[in-house]
């Protein structure tokens, strides 16, 4: 099982509050990691003057803090609601990440040890909304952050007993082991994400493989948890149509039929942006430019799309090849 090992820890005065923030604190004095008191984890001047070349430095770093807001976006997708929650930010150094157009070089994790306000807010607002659908993984990987705080198994349970409706996350992670056992009683809804072992390898560094990813999906499904899949996000290299193929066909192979025969399956396109493009230049040199300049268009804000000319042919597609494969399963949506 693979373990987040922060390389510097930065810390708001008020985490000794906590027992979690006290308890992480003494284990990583303990190792000798080098922890640093800061003022606000918002705004750390250190970090804001690193260059962008110190990017995958910066990832190997873990922020503690609290969180001041916690807003309930309306969702019209997998979920009604998006919550920000435990962490924001993932060590993973994903080249088209999001994260990376929200924080830049700060998307590091950043994990908040307010957990319990957090949590009580999300099971209040359940409560009064039941049968609503929360996100509370739009903002971090909760599986791998998991492997510092134990806050996602703590979560589902708390939540199992108290919360309405239910919570859903996505990973790219593995580290399921201690979620098996949990009485999450339906509760909660994990998706995994994937894409072809080429883009595994070269594009979303620092995360599980292809085959790990999968076995933690059947692992979950087999321990009684709503499972779904997210095909994500869906790269228009020049030999897309073979990669996104085989990998279909390889799901189709190593998925248990009942799993098929229940799984929702979300299809995204890649969206990409000028943060990306400074980021990866700066740090990522050597790693596949996502970026495709003939095949992609500004789109808003400084985020760039792919042509309608080539995405209308590519959704068209990657339908296909998922309809070939996966006759069985749903597609909720192709964004």
């Amino acid at each position: 099982m693979e373990v987040f090992i922060p390389k510097k820890v930065f810390y708001e005065k008020n985490t000794l509050k906590y027992k979690q923030g006290k308890e992480l604190l003494e284990k990583y004095s303990m190792t000798g990691i080098e922890l640093i008191e800061i003022d606000n984890h918002h705004n750390i001047e250190e970090h804001r003057k690193m260059s962008d070349s110190e990017f995958v430095d910066m990832k190997k770093y873990l922020i503690l803090g609290e969180r001041k807001t916690q807003r309930f976006v309306p969702n019209d997708k997998t979920s009604d609601y998006l919550v920000p929650y435990t962490s924001t930010g993932c060590p993973a150094i994903c080249t088209y990440c999001y994260l990376v157009c929200n924080f830049y070089k700060c998307s590091y994790l950043r994990v908040f040890l307010n957990r319990e306000k957090l949590l009580d807010r999300l099971i209040i607002r359940s409560i009064r909304e039941p049968n609503k659908v929360f996100e509370i993984g739009s903002n971090s990987d909760l599986v791998i952050e998991n492997t510092v705080t134990g806050n996602l198994e703590w979560t589902i349970s708390q939540f199992a007993k108290n919360g309405r409706g239910k919570i859903t996350l996505p990973t790219k992670f593995h580290a399921v082991e201690n979620l098996l056992g949990i009485s999450h009683r339906g509760k909660t809804i994990i998706r995994m994400s994937v894409n072809p072992r080429e883009i595994i390898k070269s594009v979303e560094i620092g995360t599980s493989n292809l085959e790990d990813r999968i076995e933690a999906l059947i692992m979950l499904f087999k321990a009684g948890y709503e499972v779904g899949l997210l095909v994500a996000p869906v790269i228009l290299t020049d030999d897309y149509e073979r990669m996104y193929g085989e990998l279909f066909e390889h799901l189709a192979d190593k998925l248990p039929s009942k799993l098929k025969h229940s799984l929702p399956v979300e299809i995204i396109f890649m969206t990409y942006g000028h943060a990306h493009k400074k980021i990866n230049e700066a740090s990522l040199k050597n790693t596949f430019d996502v970026y495709d300049e003939e095949k992609m268009k500004i789109s808003y804000r400084g985020k760039y799309r792919y042509k309608d000319e080539y995405r209308t042919i590519a959704e068209d597609t990657i339908k296909k090849l998922f309809h070939k494969y996966l006759p069985e399963s749903n597609l909720m949506y192709i964004c």
